[in-house]
C-alpha cells in the first residue's frame, strides 16, 4: 500500500501572532484539526482522494471562521456569492461552480458537476438550478449571516473599495486578522490517486460578479497523478494571470523539479514579481507534501500515513 497524505489550508495573508487572541487561535487550530481528521479518516479507510478532500472541505465550509460556505463574505449587494472547484488527478476530470447562492456546501455542488453534468464549469443561476436538480442542500440567507463578516462589509460598502477578506486599510482597526479567505485540500490516496479542491466566498464588497482563482482549473486548483495536486489561496487575479497551480505541475513535468522546488519558484519568485500575495498547498505522487507562502501566515495542516501530523498558522 502506498503512503497516503492529506494537506489542507484555510486562507493566507497578514496573520500575525500579536493580532490573535488565544481563544481565536485555538478556534482556528481546532477547525483545521477537525477537517484534517475527517479527510485523513477517509484515506485511512481506503477511500479515494476525491472523497477525502471533499470531507475535509465540507467541515471548513461549515465553520464560520473560514471564508467559504457558511463563513462567506458579503458582496457589494450584501449577499454571498461562492465559488468552488474539485479535480481528480487520475482522470483529469474536474468540476467547478462560480457565483452560486444559498448552497450550503459549494464543494459538494462542484463534485456533482464533475460527476454528473457532462460539463466542467457552471455559474450563477444555472449552477443553482443544477444544485436543486441534484438534491444539493440549500440554506436561507440567514444561515450565511455572521456579524463579523457584516461589520467588515459595512465599513466599506459605501465605497468602491473591495477587500481580500480583511485587507482594507479602513478595516484595520475593526479587524486585525487580515487574510485571503479561501479553503482548500489536496490528497494522495492509498491507490496512488491525487485530487485537489478549493472553495471560497471571494472578496468583501466585490462587484460585477467578480470571480477569483479558486474555481479556475489550473489557476487556483489543479490535480494530475503524474505530478501533483495544488490548491491556492491569495490575491486571485495574480494567481489567474500566472496560472499558478498548473505552473507547479509544469515545472515538475517538464523541468524535473520536486514539488517543493516548483512551489517555491511559483510562490516566492513568479508571484512576488507580479505583486501576488498568498500561498499554496501541494502533494505529489509519492505522498510528499508542501505548504509554501509569501504572506505573514496561512492556516494550514497536513497528515500522512508515515506519521507526519502538523497544523500551523504563522510563517
Amino acid at each position: 500500500m502506498n503512503r497516503y497524505t492529506i494537506v489542507i489550508h484555510g486562507g493566507a495573508g497578514t496573520i500575525l501572532k500579536e493580532d490573535m487572541t488565544p481563544e481565536l487561535e485555538e478556534a482556528y487550530e481546532n477547525g483545521l484539526e477537525e477537517a484534517l481528521t475527517a479527510g485523513y479518516g477517509v484515506l485511512e479507510r481506503g477511500g479515494s482522494a476525491v472523497n477525502a478532500i471533499k470531507a475535509a472541505l465540507v467541515l471548513l465550509e461549515d465553520n464560520v471562521l473560514f471564508n467559504a460556505g457558511r463563513g462567506s463574505v458579503f458582496t457589494k449587494k450584501g449577499v454571498q456569492e461562492m465559488d468552488a472547484a474539485i479535480m481528480d488527478g487520475s482522470t483529469l476530470a474536474a468540476g467547478a461552480v462560480a457565483s452560486i447562492r444559498n448552497v450550503r456546501n459549494p464543494i459538494e455542488l462542484a463534485t456533482e458537476v464533475m460527476r454528473n453534468s457532462n460539463h466542467v464549469f457552471l455559474s450563477g443561476k444555472g449552477a443553482n438550478d443544477f444544485a436543486i436538480k441534484q438534491g444539493i442542500k440549500l440554506e436561507p440567507d440567514e444561515y450565511f449571516f455572521s456579524q463579523f463578516r457584516y461589520d467588515q462589509w459595512k465599513a466599506i460598502r459605501d465605497s468602491d473599495s473591495y477587500s481580500l477578506d480583511h485587507t482594507h486599510q479602513r478595516l484595520e482597526e475593526l479587524m486585525k486578522d487580515k487574510k485571503f479567505g479561501t479553503v482548500g485540500a489536496v490528497a494522495l490516496d492509498a491507490q496512488g490517486n491525487i485530487a485537489a479542491a478549493t472553495s471560497t466566498g471571494g472578496m468583501t464588497n466585490k462587484k460585477y460578479g467578480r470571480i477569483g482563482d479558486s474555481p479556475v482549473i489550473g489557476a487556483g486548483t489543479y490535480a494530475n497523478n503524474k505530478t501533483c495536486g495544488i490548491s491556492c489561496t491569495g490575491h486571485g487575479e495574480m494567481f489567474i494571470r500566472s496560472v499558478a497551480a498548473y505552473d507547479v505541475s509544469c515545472l515538475m513535468e517538464y523541468k524535473g523539479l520536486s514539488l517543493q522546488e516548483a512551489m517555491e519558484v511559483v510562490v516566492n519568485d513568479k508571484l512576488v514579481k507580479m505583486g501576488g500575495e498568498g500561498g499554496m498547498i501541494g502533494v505529489d505522487s509519492a505522498g510528499n507534501a508542501a505548504m509554501v507562502l509569501n504572506s505573514a501566515g496561512m492556516y494550514r495542516g497536513l497528515k500522512s500515513s508515515d506519521g507526519q501530523h502538523v497544523t500551523a498558522i504563522y510563517k
